[in-house]
């Protein structure tokens, strides 16, 4: 992860934006949100490690292979810079973990006979719930 997280850090571009929500007049003179684009191919990730960013990125991916991500929960710039590296480093950390593969199990012989056991149990306590018949006046 650390030689494709320096090198995402590396090549990613920084834009900053006008931010919306609270700020007063600062919101309206200074540029605080972070625009943060990566060219994913310039990453070197492994196909099956560029599929599972693909997935995880969403619409974040462009088609042209970039992520665009962009952070404007905080008043400054840095702590914006901050939190979009942050969910950078989280989406390429994702994706660069391969899923274990499940094992196949079994139900054993003697589970099934239990469920069968309670299932049967369980149908003589409804049939018990009936109207009585013309035997039980």
């Amino acid at each position: 992860m650390g030689a494709v997280a320096d090198k995402a850090l590396e090549i990613a571009e920084e834009k900053f934006i006008a931010s919306s929500g609270p700020g007063g007049q600062n919101v309206n003179k200074v540029a605080t949100a972070v625009q943060l684009r990566v060219d994913v191919f310039q990453l070197g990730l492994s196909p099956e490690a560029y599929h599972r960013l693909k997935d995880i990125a969403g619409s974040k991916l462009t088609k042209g292979g970039e992520i665009v991500l962009t952070a404007n929960e905080y008043r400054t710039q840095e702590q914006n810079r901050a939190a979009a590296r942050e969910r950078l480093l989280a989406l390429l950390a994702e994706a660069l973990v391969a899923p274990r593969k499940r094992t196949k199990t079994r139900v054993s012989r003697a589970a099934k006979a239990e469920r069968i056991k309670d299932k049967k149990a369980r149908g003589e306590i409804k049939a018990a719930r009936g109207k009585p018949g013309r035997s039980d006046w």
